[in-house]
């Protein structure tokens, strides 16, 4: 099992920043890949961002250039750096982790609710 934890949501006028933390614990071993995904009220959860163990990433369109994904392999940490935040950014942000070894198994946070008020 892993445990995803998540912090560093709030409520942030638009174009302010935000920097959200996921910290993973249990068999860490079993995860490779990890991201963020999001769900605003209404909406499905639709994916933000993703890093790879050895740091590749990608991004929603809509965030590109505004979102930045890292991670901190000692730590069993990533973040989310949000920048120019806007109001169709708010929603309720996950962390999320595929087990690398358990076929169709995937890890959650319970997530962390970021607004953006405009």
């Amino acid at each position: 099992q892993v445990q995803l934890v998540e912090s560093g949501g709030g409520l942030v006028q638009a174009g302010g920043s935000l920097r959200l933390s996921c910290a993973a614990s249990g068999s860490i071993f079993s995860i490779n890949a990890m991201g963020w995904y999001r769900q605003a009220p209404g909406k499905q959860r639709e994916l933000v961002a993703g890093i790879t163990i050895d740091g590749s990433t990608n991004y929603a369109d809509s965030v590109k250039g505004r979102f930045t994904i890292s991670r901190d392999n000692p730590k069993n940490t990533i973040y989310l750096q949000m920048n120019r935040l806007k109001p169709e950014d708010t929603a309720v942000y996950y962390c999320n982790a595929p087990s690398a070894q358990a076929m169709g198994v995937t890890y959650w946070g319970q997530g962390t609710q970021v607004t953006v008020s405009s």
